[in-house]
């Protein structure tokens, strides 16, 4: 028999976007449906905040999943109600008076920017809008955590990006703590504090992003940065026949407008030739990764690590 999930331990901190990727079949959605017992582990447990919900059953079961939001990937609404009853509807199943619930579907809809939308029905909407539908319904009922099942995966780039810059705002405004999984890098780098990488149903590598992106060190990372744009690891076919020592550096922050390298390079009379490069942003985070061939005295060279770590830079060397 084979196990969708094997050895799985993850901690995932209050108020943080935590990120989970893996390719197809690889046991995310498992995974992140074993946070609300949608699926249940056949060993160990599940826990939020100091509470063991394993073993919930029944009326424990349905008040605990009132307090985890789930979006999904196709919107998963009720095509013949309206915004407002689509948003109302874990409200009423909750128990709220309807008083009450026009004021909530009336704050959440305005947290999702679809003021004026309440009348209108799904088919009337764009993908875009029926997503904000999805997410305001998933906030209804003020949840602790908001699970993101492929919440963007069925979205164009410029509506994928508006979604997640909404759920960084979301997670910002209210303090709410959101595990997504997805099969993109790009959004792992838009909005997330933490990664795992999942592969075969393990965690095969996991940490904050920017460090991930910046040292991957399984190969599942490094393939899905590859493909992603991101290649930490594709600096060989570059080195054929280049002189002197290929080093990767990464900065972070400030350091990314200083002119290090032209001191370094003039200071200690380096010769440094680019051989690939990125620089950009993840989440809040500056970063940049540079691999050089670097060609000198070996009294400057012995200095060149320390020089850099000065700068806040980290040195890692190649290829002598």
């Amino acid at each position: 028999m084979h196990a969708a999930l094997a050895g799985v331990s993850l901690q995932v901190r209050k108020g943080e976007v935590f990120g989970i990727i893996g390719r197809s079949g690889a046991g995310k959605s498992t995974l992140i449906r074993m946070i609300n017992l949608l699926e249940r582990p056949d060993a160990g447990s599940v826990r939020i905040g100091d509470e063991d919900i394993t073993g919930l059953q029944g009326a424990a079961l349905r008040q605990l999943r009132q307090r985890i939001g789930m979006v999904f990937q196709h919107f998963n609404l009720l095509d013949s109600r309206t915004v407002f009853e689509n948003v109302r509807f874990p409200l009423r199943l909750a128990g709220v008076s309807r008083r009450e619930a026009e004021q909530r579907v009336a704050e959440v809809l305005a947290l999702v920017g679809l003021e004026g939308q309440q009348h209108k029905y799904p088919r009337q909407l764009s993908g875009g809008q029926r997503q904000r539908v999805g997410i305001a319904r998933a906030l209804a009922n003020r949840p602790e955590v908001l699970l993101c099942d492929e919440a963007t995966s069925a979205l164009d780039p410029e509506t994928t990006q508006a979604i997640l810059k909404l759920l960084m705002e979301i997670n910002q405004q209210l303090g709410l703590t959101i595990v997504l999984i997805t099969h993109g890098m790009d959004v792992i780098r838009r909005i997330c504090d933490r990664v795992a990488v999942i592969e075969g149903g393990r965690i095969v590598e996991e940490g904050p992003v920017v460090d991930v992106f910046l040292h991957p060190r399984h190969e599942v990372t490094q393939a899905l940065l590859a493909e992603s744009g991101i290649d930490a690891q594709g600096w060989e076919a570059l080195a054929e026949g280049v002189n002197g020592r290929l080093v990767r550096l990464s900065f972070r922050e400030d350091a990314i407008a200083q002119p290090v390298l032209s001191r370094i390079s003039r200071d200690l009379a380096l010769d440094l030739s680019i051989l690939q490069g990125s620089v950009g942003r993840i989440k809040n985070t500056a970063y940049g990764q540079l691999v050089l061939a670097v060609s000198g005295t070996d009294a400057a060279l012995a200095q060149l690590p320390e020089v850099l770590a000065r700068e806040g830079i980290e040195f890692e060397e190649l290829k002598a």
